[in-house]
C-alpha cells in the first residue's frame, strides 16, 4: 500500500481537468526496433501451435495462477514428454514461468507478457473501436470489499470500464462500516445494493476479481481470475476498514492503470 492514499484520491479529479503536458501513446511505440521485433515474431512462433496455445489457455484460467505439469497431459490429450517439450518452448519464449516444487514443475503466465504481445500488435490504438473492459468482483455477501472495490472503480475509471460486483450469499444491506469508509472518499456505494453472482455475469467479465473469500467459482476460458486477499471487514469498527479500504484503493488503481491506462483516456 501506499503511504498517502488519500493524494491518489484526489489525483483522479485533477487529471480530468489538467492538461498533460506531454501526451504519449499507450500502445508500443511503431515501428518495431529490430530487437522488439526479433523477439515478439520468436513468441508468436512459440504460439503457433494449437497445443501450446491449448497450455497457455489452461495456464491463463486457472484459479490459482498456477498449474502442476501432473495434471496438463490428460488436460490436452498428450503425452507427458510431449507436453513437457511445449512448456519448454513456451518457458524458453518468456511466455511462461516455471517451479520446480519436489517432483512436479508448476508452471504460470509471465507477469505481462501477453498483455505486452497484444500491446505490440496494436491493440487498443483505435481506442474507440475496441469494446470497453467489464470487470466483476466477486464475495461472499457482497457487502463491503466488493463493494468498495466496485465504487472506487468506477470512481477511477469513469466511462472507461464496465463494473459490476455480486456474491454467493449477498446481505440484504451493505455494511455501514464500508459505507462510511468511502463517504470519507467523497464516494457513495449506496447506489449499488447486495447482488447475487450468477453465471451470466461472470461470463460477461474480461476480469473477474475475488476478494479473498473461500467461494469456488467455475473457470471461464479467456476470463482472467485475480484474488485479493484481503480482510472481511465485517463486525470491523471504522478504523480496521479504512485499512481494507485503502488497500483495495491501491489495488483498483492498479487495475485500472493495467486495463485502460490514463493517457488512453
Amino acid at each position: 500500500m501506499l503511504a498517502n492514499a488519500s493524494t491518489s484520491v484526489n489525483m483522479y479529479f485533477m487529471t480530468a481537468t489538467l492538461p498533460l503536458a506531454e501526451p504519449r501513446c499507450c500502445v508500443l511505440e511503431a515501428p518495431l526496433d529490430e530487437q522488439q521485433a526479433e523477439l515478439l515474431a520468436h513468441q508468436l512462433k512459440s504460439l503457433a501451435d494449437p497445443v501450446r496455445l491449448r497450455l497457455v489457455s489452461i495456464v491463463a484460467t486457472a484459479p490459482t495462477g498456477n498449474v502442476c505439469a501432473c495434471n496438463l497431459p490428460e488436460a490436452v490429450g498428450k503425452s507427458q514428454p510431449t507436453v513437457s517439450h511445449h512448456l519448454t518452448q513456451l518457458v524458453n519464449a518468456g511466455l511462461l514461468e516455471r517451479e520446480q516444487r519436489g517432483k512436479w514443475a508448476w508452471f504460470k503466465l509471465a507477469p505481462g507478457r501477453l498483455g505486452a504481445i497484444r500491446a505490440a500488435l496494436g491493440e487498443g490504438a483505435e481506442h474507440q473501436h475496441v469494446g470497453k473492459p467489464a470487470v466483476l468482483f466477486v464475495c461472499s455477501h457482497n457487502a463491503g470489499r466488493s463493494q468498495m472495490a466496485a465504487g472506487f472503480m468506477r470512481t477511477v475509471a469513469g466511462d472507461r470500464i464496465d463494473v459490476f460486483s455480486a456474491g454467493s450469499a449477498p446481505d440484504d444491506q451493505l455494511n455501514p462500516m464500508a459505507v462510511e469508509a468511502m463517504r470519507e472518499r467523497g464516494i457513495d456505494i449506496t447506489i449499488a445494493a447486495p447482488q447475487h453472482w450468477t453465471d451470466e455475469k461472470a461470463r460477461a467479465a474480461d476480469v473477474i476479481v475475488t476478494m479473498g473469500c473461500d467461494d469456488e467459482y467455475p473457470i471461464y476460458p479467456g476470463t482472467r481470475r485475480l484474488d485479493w486477499e484481503l480482510r472481511d471487514p465485517a463486525g470491523q469498527g471504522i478504523e480496521e476498514v479504512r485499512e481494507v479500504r485503502d488497500e483495495i484503493e491501491q489495488l483498483v488503481i492498479g487495475l485500472v492503470d493495467e486495463l485502460t491506462p490514463s493517457c488512453c483516456a
